[in-house]
């Protein structure tokens, strides 16, 4: 039988969250809150991108692919070159299969598929930011 562990609790940690639509940033962020994360919010990739080139703490960031203009994985490639060891999260309308989800994510980048329940989010940002849930997916 699997364990069900509750997903840790945050530390205050820094999200930013990049989302075009109003009420699904509101959801995340209300998810984010709730486990102890601190939301920073955008949204669009234009507005995300000053706050990824300042010196602005960020643990993770949390992006719609399909934004308007810069869309979600250019966003990324911008995200990386300002602080390499950024987690990103991606938040898709679409299920790409397999084959498409590898060659789209890079290192430490992760995908989720909307719609998503509040549990999976949670779930899901926790995996992301606890290192012990990394490395033993990593085995």
């Amino acid at each position: 039988a699997e364990d069900i562990v509750a997903a840790p609790q945050g530390h205050g940690q820094r999200v930013l969250v990049v989302e075009d639509d109003p009420s699904v940033r509101l959801l995340i962020r209300d998810v984010l809150e709730e486990v102890g994360y601190s939301a920073i919010e955008a949204g669009d990739g234009a507005a995300a991108l000053p706050i990824l080139a300042s010196d602005t703490a960020i643990d993770l960031m949390i992006s719609d692919v399909g934004l308007p203009g810069i869309n979600g994985r250019q966003l990324a490639e911008t995200a990386r070159a300002h602080r390499p060891d950024l987690p990103i999260l991606f938040v898709t309308g679409y299920a790409e299969n397999a084959a498409i989800r590898a060659d789209f994510l890079g290192t430490n980048m992760a995908m989720i598929t909307k719609p998503f329940s509040l549990d999976d989010l949670g779930r899901k940002i926790s995996e992301i930011l606890s290192p012990d849930t990394i490395k033993s997916r990593a085995g």
